[in-house]
């Protein structure tokens, strides 16, 4: 019987063994009999499966038994008793019945135990609790009846629970390992194993044995602690302390704990050695069968996929296709290269512990699948660098193709630019995209000979065979794309040429425009400081000649400026006629220039006669006006005359404005200067006038002076004339 099948029924504690042992060395077999109604059935399945757990040398000694009916009544006690005497007769040598301090006195009389031994088999006597220690040792007894013998029935139930759980476990585990061990010693590597040699037992050994450890820690602390208890010889119980539970090596069979595991490590031992070189043996088989499994598919679809893969595309959308296409293959290599990569752990790893039968067998392996990742892996890097050089290539002519349109478009436009700036500008921008097209075109050849050396080093797929792979077709695309660049490139250059022919044309055109528009506004320019600073005409004839002199100078400057002006407007005639430009002409600026010139030479004449009249007034004058006699004497009327209308002529004319060919009119300067140099003329003509009436009233006074000279001679005469006679 196991205490699993009665478990509920032990939990109830309606019997025990406390451990404690009378003076026989008897066992103590305790029955607390309660209040409620015992039931009979369940007390004799507690007491078989009692009396089942001491050993046969523990039994011949006898069972001492209490029954405690402190708490029960007379009539159970005595149903007890006499169940006692079917269940364990032969066992029994005493049994002590605990009586009620103040009860059953009455009773006794009525049925005695002790008339009854002969028929009972075993002496019974009533007592008190406390008179109890007359027939066992208080050491013996648990602290209900007085004594000091510490007992936990819970924690009993559960060490028998792991007891009998451990001795089922560990017998069965030993059969099992037997049997296995057996078997695997009597099978030949060479043949197909049985598929129950490869069974496992059904407990786990690890946990078994640690069940066991502890279950005999266990029993040796107990039956330590009960020893230094004191008292109640060979597994009696302590006072204090530990719980004590009935777990010595009569109870509980310490000795069988301690073979069992003994017997548990040897065939475990020889189990773990099998499981070792059966773990090895399936790890070989299963790495040999992974690794064909990765050889395989590597040397059949997996080369089959690269072999059908040899294009680089005609485009950059179609190398990006071949691209997205070479990562599926990549991902698909990449999951038996990962298998790859855990198969060679575990071949470095049994390397490392194999034994020298194993040694060559894997490297072997390793090396043949080694072999043919590292090849794969090879093909598939070089595919993917000539798919890569492919995308740059076609990456790069596209880019080079966009840039060519641009530039062709740029030079099939009509060019009409504002200025010589934007002129400019443009010139500047079609450097800059010619320079960039050079850019790209270089890079298009240095990234076609990289592709190109690429695919002629290509070899096949096959492992270990080179032969040439079909690689005109891409050969002849990828010189076709750079000839045809190369050919679009020099047109766009001979356009370009021929373009910026035009712009410096037309930047010259504009610059004559600019020049001779700048040569009119110089004319004006000449023209506004003509009439309004050009306005003196000397204090004598030396500053008037000075005058006439700077104004030569001044109409030079400007015939100059006229003559560039023209120079210039017909250059762009010219160019316009080379440009084709029926748009553009000289406009309104030979005009104005005409105009304006127009306007200057009839001021610059009316300047000229100003400067030619003040001239000769002032060089009359001058001549009325410088001191000496002689020169009085030989001045003329004349001269005055000249003075006069001379000044006058020049008063008039500087109240006459410049008439231009128009009909407008334009004075020089402002009124106040005409009126200053009006001033001074008029004060130098007061002058001559001055001198004038001085010289005719010296010529009167002379003519007088004379008269009466003549007067003085004839008077002289006439006086000489009486006294000759």
């Amino acid at each position: 019987m196991e205490a699993s099948t009665i478990l509920p029924v032990l939990k109830k504690k309606l019997a025990f063994l406390s451990g404690g042992k009378d003076r026989r060395s008897g066992l103590i077999l305790t029955i607390p009999l309660c209040t409620e109604q015992t039931s009979m059935e369940e007390l004799s399945s507690t007491l078989d499966y009692l009396l089942g757990i001491p050993s046969e040398k523990c039994k011949a000694r006898g069972f001492t038994v209490i029954v405690d009916g402190r708490k029960s009544q007379w009539n159970v006690v005595k149903t007890v008793v006499l169940m006692l005497q079917n269940v364990i007769p032969a066992e029994v040598s005493l049994v002590c019945v605990v009586k009620p301090d103040e009860f059953w006195d009455k009773k006794v009389t009525h049925f005695c135990f002790w008339k009854e031994k002969d028929r009972l088999g075993f002496e019974v006597i009533l007592v008190s609790a406390n008179k109890l220690t007359r027939y066992i040792e208080p050491c013996q007894l648990t602290d209900e009846f007085g004594g000091s013998l510490q007992y936990d029935h819970m924690d009993w139930v559960n060490k028998r629970l792991v007891f009998e759980k451990f001795t089922k476990e560990s017998t069965s585990l030993l059969d099992e390992l037997a049997v296995i061990n057996e078997n695997e010693k009597t099978s030949q590597p060479d043949k197909p194993r049985p598929s129950d040699c490869n069974a496992l037992p059904s407990f786990d050994p690890e946990t078994v044995l640690q069940t066991g450890h502890e279950l005999l820690s266990e029993l040796q602390q107990r039956r330590f602690n009960g020893s230094e208890g004191g008292g109640g010889g060979v597994g009696g119980g302590g006072g204090g302390g530990t719980a004590w539970s009935p777990m010595d090596d009569e109870l509980l069979a310490q000795p069988q704990v301690m073979k069992l595991l003994d017997s548990l490590r040897e065939l475990y031992t020889k189990y773990q050695e099998v499981c070792r070189q059966r773990s090895k043996r399936s790890q070989l088989e299963e790495i040999q069968t992974k690794v064909m499994q990765v050889v395989n598919w590597l040397e059949g679809p997996g080369t089959d996929q690269l072999r059908t893969q040899w294009g680089i595309g005609d485009s950059i959308r179609a190398s990006q296709a071949l691209q997205l296409k070479h990562e599926e293959i990549e991902s698909q290599h990449s999951e038996w290269f990962a298998v790859y990569v855990e198969l060679n752990q575990q071949m470095a790893a049994l390397l490392s512990a194999g034994d020298d039968e194993d040694l060559l067998e894997l490297k072997a392996l390793q090396q043949q699948l080694s072999d043919v990742c590292y090849r794969q892996a090879s093909q598939l890097e070089f595919r993917q660098n000539v798919l890569q050089s492919a995308h740059e290539f076609h990456g790069t002519a596209q880019d080079l193709s966009q840039q060519l349109d641009g530039l062709l478009g740029m030079l099939c436009a009509d060019v009409a630019p504002a200025d010589g700036a934007a002129i400019q500008q443009t010139l500047k921008h079609l450097e800059e995209k010619l320079k960039s097209v050079e850019g790209a075109l270089q890079s298009l050849r240095e990234k076609g000979q990289v592709l190109l050396e690429q695919i002629s080093n290509q070899t096949s797929w096959f492992y270990g065979k080179e032969m040439q792979i079909e690689n005109k077709e891409n050969v002849d695309h990828v010189h076709s794309v750079m000839e045809d660049m190369q050919l679009r490139k020099q047109r766009c250059e001979d356009m370009v040429d021929v373009r910026r022919l035009k712009m410096l044309q037309m930047v010259q055109l504009f610059k004559c425009e600019e020049d001779a528009s700048q040569a009119v506004e110089w004319l004006g320019e000449l023209l506004d400081a003509l009439l309004k600073t050009h306005i003196r005409l000397g204090d004598d004839s030396q500053e008037t000649k000075v005058l006439l002199e700077k104004h030569r100078k001044f109409v030079d400057v400007a015939q100059s400026t006229y003559d560039y002006g023209r120079q210039l407007l017909q250059a762009t005639v010219v160019l316009c006629q080379s440009l084709r430009c029926t748009t553009r002409s000289s406009g309104d600026t030979l005009p104005r220039l005409n105009r304006v010139w127009k306007q200057f030479t009839v001021t610059a004449d009316e300047r000229q006669h100003r400067l030619d009249m003040a001239s000769s007034f002032h060089t009359a004058a001058e001549r009325v006006l410088k001191e000496g006699c002689e020169q009085v004497e030989v001045l003329e009327v004349e001269v005055f005359e000249e003075v006069e209308t001379v000044g006058k002529a020049l008063l008039d004319r500087l109240t006459v404005p410049v008439i231009f060919p128009d009909g407008s009119e334009q004075f020089f300067g402002s009124p106040g200067d005409m009126a200053s140099s009006a001033e001074n003329i008029r004060d130098k003509m007061k002058l001559v006038e001055d001198k004038r009436l001085q010289h005719e009233e010296e010529e009167e006074e002379e003519e007088e002076e004379e008269l009466e000279a003549e007067h003085l001679q004839e008077e002289a005469a006439l006086e000489a004339g009486p006294d000759e006679s």
